[in-house]
């Protein structure tokens, strides 16, 4: 598709944003209003299903559409997906109770998965990896801003209109974006050659599915060393050895075990994953701190992360046109990663909303810096016939290091926690503050507060404080200020642990090998002569030589 007018590309990236955007928006904008229509439904029992579910059938979709994009092309996929996402959407919004809304939830994971899995391939359709940067960044920033705007109008949505059309209200930009890619986005004829891995397909569902759900319930629903856990862990091995075996003999497999023969691929791959883990886990737990600690509302929470997305998606744009005009993409994550290991130190030590505003600056600084990098190495270092199965391999790695990386940091948490708790308890009860010495009913309405999480409910705080009489409020208010420290030391080693994770993708990167971004999709020329002598091809702007065999090592 390179032929295309420099317009038409233009016009089609438009409605492949417009795509993302629909998707990534209807995921933010619910995030802040997920509790509440949960609460409507009766369902908070299956809190966790209505996000697990979506994770699930989003990263399947993600890694199964790869192959079968390189063999039909990406416009298809790309149209289910909107399609599965805005039918998800609707039928969402008509949810009556909680096992609907599961179900809905889950067909419209599969369209994110869908969407997320065609667009990024379909940048490399259109353009070579040279200019393919700039899109990147640009993609990149559509996420972060409906990172921006999306919670904020989730809130105020919810707060003025019925919870449903939290799901219908972006429904025409799903039909616009439809219908510009079934206009603008050429066909692309089917590799006859090629066939359809369907045990590969199976085997590769059947080891995810068990992975996600061990590391989504483990700590939560079931402790880590828990028959279901373990079980599940060991479901996990044994279909992975299983898909192995099928990938070596499959004539045209699914996820081909060659591609991670690939250096640049592989390490890639596992500082994408590193990244994801150390970042959503610390991310995830930055509003327990603001919340908890430093008593700020929901509300004025969101605004306290905010200037992380801001500064992403300002970041991730400029990212994508130096790698553009250089050509040159490794530096980047070089001082990216430094900066985002500052912004978690900061985090460590954090005690005010000062630091914590200058820690979400310096993070997303460093985030937009880097992320753009690894989706960009890995697709330059394959052919183009495998874009698509690289690119979802790279969004694989991401998906688990993000869902292992919120339970482990999650096990690192509850662990620190009940520690910290014990030793605060011990010095109120060394301090004179002894419930079991209180009148019983002041001492069962303070009993409560001994749980962090009370600490996110302030009008719950202030009403038990006006209830108490006058001679216990001091009391009250020094047993919520060992809590909040307790739970502060705690988080303090929730963002070391991330730290520690991003020092080990900052060493990584010095292992990733750059090679020049290609300037066609065109397969590389040969890369000697007849008398073994090296040929250089300008207007691939570097020795082939250097895609061809530098990559695979």
């Amino acid at each position: 598709m390179e032929h295309l007018s420099i317009k038409r590309k233009i016009t089609i990236m438009i409605a492949i944003m417009a795509a993302m955007f629909f998707a990534a928006i209807n995921q933010t904008i619910v995030s802040t209003a997920m509790p509440r229509i949960i609460s409507i439904l009766d369902g908070m029992d299956l809190y966790t299903w209505t996000i697990n579910i979506y994770l699930l059938t989003s990263t399947i979709a993600t890694v199964l559409v790869g192959k079968l994009s390189d063999i039909y092309g990406r416009k298809p996929f790309m149209l289910a997906g909107i399609l599965f996402f805005m039918v998800g959407a609707f039928l969402t919004g008509t949810s009556s109770d909680v096992y609907q809304f599961i179900t809905y939830r889950g067909i419209q994971g599969i369209g994110a998965g869908v969407i997320m899995a065609t667009a990024f391939t379909a940048v490399g359709d259109l353009f070579p990896p040279r200019e393919r940067g700039k899109w990147t960044g640009l993609m990149t920033a559509v996420f972060g801003f409906s990172s921006v705007i999306g919670p904020t109008l989730g809130g105020y949505l919810v707060d003025h209109m019925d919870w449903h059309w939290l799901f219908w209200i972006f429904l025409p930009l799903g039909v616009v974006a439809f219908f510009m890619i079934m206009f603008l986005f050429p066909k692309v004829d089917k590799k006859q050659s090629e066939s359809i891995d369907y045990l590969g397909s199976l085997f590769l569902t059947l080891s995810l599915v068990p992975l996600l759900l061990a590391f989504s319930w483990a700590g939560t629903e079931y402790k880590w060393g828990s028959p279901q856990i373990l079980g599940l862990l060991a479901a996990t091995v044994i279909c992975a050895i299983i898909f192995i075996f099928v990938e070596k003999h499959a004539k045209s497999p699914v996820l081909p075990l060659s591609l991670f023969k690939n250096r640049i691929v592989t390490v890639s791959n596992v500082i994408g994953f590193i990244m994801n883990f150390g970042m959503m886990g610390a991310l995830i737990y930055l509003s327990f701190f603001v919340q908890g600690v430093l008593s700020i509302s929901p509300t004025y929470a969101g605004y306290v992360t905010m200037p992380m997305s801001i500064f992403m998606v300002i970041m991730a744009a400029v990212t994508g046109q130096l790698i553009s005009k250089t050509g040159k993409y490794k530096r980047f994550a070089v001082i990216g990663i430094p900066i985002m290991i500052i912004g978690m130190i900061i985090m460590v030590f954090m005690d005010n909303v000062t630091l914590a505003v200058i820690s979400m600056i310096v993070f997303g600084i460093g985030l937009g810096l880097g992320m753009p990098v690894f989706s960009l190495a890995t697709q330059n270092a394959v052919s183009h016939k495998e874009l698509g199965v690289a690119t979802a391999s790279s969004q694989l790695f991401r998906n688990l290091g993000g869902t292992i990386g919120i339970a482990v940091m999650g096990s690192v948490m509850s662990t620190r926690l009940a520690h910290n708790l014990k030793s605060s308890m011990q010095d109120a009860a060394a301090q004179g503050i002894d419930m079991t010495k209180m009148d019983p009913n002041v001492a069962k309405q303070l009993a409560p507060f001994a749980n962090p999480q009370m600490l996110m409910n302030k009008p719950v705080i202030d009403s038990t404080m006006a209830s108490l009489p006058a001679d216990v409020q001091p009391i009250f208010t020094k047993m919520l200020d060992m809590v909040r420290d307790a739970l502060a030391t705690t988080l303090s080693s929730v963002f070391l642990t991330g730290t520690i994770v991003l020092v080990i993708a900052l060493v990584l990167v010095f292992f990733l090998k750059e090679i020049p971004l290609r300037t066609s999709n065109a397969a590389p020329a040969p890369t000697t002569d007849a008398d073994g002598n090296p040929i250089t091809d300008d207007s691939n702007n570097a020795p082939t030589a250097q895609f061809a065999g530098e990559g695979a090592k």
